[in-house]
């Protein structure tokens, strides 16, 4: 239920809009507070029809993050529906990070090579796939190996595997397009068996 405190429609032609709109484009922590009050279910909705379990709670509290620390944001709303502003805020960044997820999936894994390998029992084509692992692994030039090793075996996602590597994430994202295309080659064509 809307707080007293907070119109549940803040029209600028209302006598109480500038006021409010004020203290919420400055985000004085009272008027903060009543927003999440008042909108932390709003906010769950929208974003749960994007997301679900761990990435929907930490997307619900960086929406929340975001109205309380980013000052620019808060400015974009100049009056109107307040629950439908954030709603719409919410259901935009649920989007944006679904896509960051799946952008940062790693595809062309050791696991797609089981996909590849002829399966007459499981076990003999994990066996086979490793051996295919580890004869790609002297493929690979030196510079990219551990490229190799942190997305295609241990299937790091993007951001962490440029933190264990300690490089930028676009030199990241240039080395593993390098060793793809050999991995490629190497399962397509059997170049360098």
């Amino acid at each position: 239920m809307p707080s007293p405190l907070l119109p549940a429609r803040v029209d600028e032609t209302s006598s109480d809009a500038p006021d409010w709109l004020e203290e919420f484009h400055r985000g004085t922590r009272h008027v903060m507070r009543q927003v999440y009050a008042d909108h932390f279910v709003t906010v769950e909705r929208a974003v749960g029809k994007v997301l679900q379990g761990a990435d929907k709670e930490t997307a619900i509290h960086e929406v929340f993050l975001r109205l309380l620390t980013e000052a620019d944001l808060r400015a974009t709303f100049r009056g109107g529906s307040l629950r439908a502003w954030i709603s719409t805020i919410s259901r935009n960044y649920a989007i944006d990070y679904w896509r960051r997820q799946q952008r940062e999936r790693p595809a062309g894994t050791a696991q797609d090579l089981l996909e590849h390998v002829a399966e007459p029992t499981r076990l003999d084509a994990k066996v086979e796939a490793r051996v295919m692992i580890a004869r790609f692994r002297d493929v690979v030039p030196e510079k990219w190996r551990d490229v190799f090793e942190v997305r295609f075996v241990q299937q790091l996602d993007q951001s962490e595997a440029a933190r264990v590597l300690g490089v930028h994430r676009t030199t990241l994202l240039y080395q593993e397009f390098r060793v793809r295309k050999l991995l490629e080659k190497f399962v397509l064509h059997g170049e360098g068996q």
